[in-house]
């Protein structure tokens, strides 16, 4: 068993964007800024946004967080994505996700300019993702894209299985492994809530890409000797023996899969730090896009 790891991976990519950002920087040229939009307290939103933070600092770029509080009204949250859509030194930035329930979370999407939309979920950039046309792509499928093709993992012909329809991680990514491109070529079947005989389709699978949000839903027996697994949950399960009270796990049971895989993503360290790192890698884009090529 090999284990992809996202983590080290991330850090290579963080000092080639780095690296990039400073001789850009060195032409007397402002560095890149990406903005954060975080509204209510949801612990796990503001670890992810502390993360992107510190991300940003150590490939040289600039950040904004703005912080917001539970009871922020939508049309104060949309006014406060038309002055970033309007702010030239704002190269992209993101809302994330989730909102608060009285927030339509689509109507806040659709009013992000797709040209600063780093996060890759407006439907402009959606489309063009599945014409193969160039696109911000979604942070976290753009990330899988990458460790596949990293670690020289092989998917032209393969048959991959993606657990999870999501409009973030399971239906991107089950458009950007069967494109014409490297990686890619794959045939693909989406599997999801009302999948039956769901094992049927796993055991055939050279590749699983699993999103469910369910601890440990992958087992053993449901995967072929030498699989790929890519395991996108991450979920919190009790463990008393811990100061935290808990522990993270994947939506794959991490110690029986990895006796008969070929190679795991391990949660954590594994899918979550190359979702950040695709975010910096879009931001790098558009501020070529939007301020070194006008």
């Amino acid at each position: 068993m090999n284990l992809i790891d996202g983590k080290a991976l991330s850090n290579t990519i963080k000092e080639e964007i780095a690296a990039e950002v400073s001789k850009i920087c060195k032409g007397q040229k402002r560095p890149p800024h990406l903005a954060a939009v975080l509204v209510g307290e949801d612990p796990a939103s503001a670890v992810y946004v502390r993360n992107k933070v510190r991300s940003c600092e150590k490939c040289g770029f600039e950040s904004t967080l703005i912080k917001k509080r539970e009871n922020t009204t939508e049309d104060e949250l949309l006014e406060i994505v038309k002055e970033l859509n309007e702010d030239e030194d704002i190269d992209g930035f993101i809302v994330q996700l989730p909102l608060p329930k009285h927030i339509d979370e689509n109507k806040i999407t659709l009013a992000i300019d797709p040209g600063k939309d780093v996060d890759g979920f407006h439907p402009t950039n959606f489309g063009k993702m599945a014409q193969g046309l160039p696109a911000y792509l979604p942070a976290t499928p753009f990330g899988i894209m990458t460790m596949l093709d990293r670690y020289n993992i092989e998917v032209q012909g393969k048959n991959c299985v993606v657990l999870g329809r999501s409009n973030i991680v399971g239906t991107p990514i089950s458009i950007l492994l069967s494109r014409k491109a490297k990686p890619g070529n794959a045939t693909v079947t989406l599997c999801h809530s009302r999948t039956q005989n769901l094992a049927d389709y796993t055991r055939k699978a050279d590749i699983i890409v699993v999103a469910l949000g369910i601890p440990n839903y992958l087992k053993a027996d449901m995967i072929k000797e030498g699989a790929v697994i890519i395991d996108v949950g991450i979920n919190r399960i009790e463990a008393p023996e811990r100061k935290s009270g808990y522990r993270l796990v994947g939506d794959a049971d991490f110690d029986e899969v990895s006796t008969k895989c070929s190679h795991i993503t391990p949660v954590p360290g594994g899918v979550g730090p190359m979702t950040v790192t695709s975010l910096l890698t879009n931001t790098l884009q558009a501020y070529k896009s939007n301020f070194l090529n006008k």
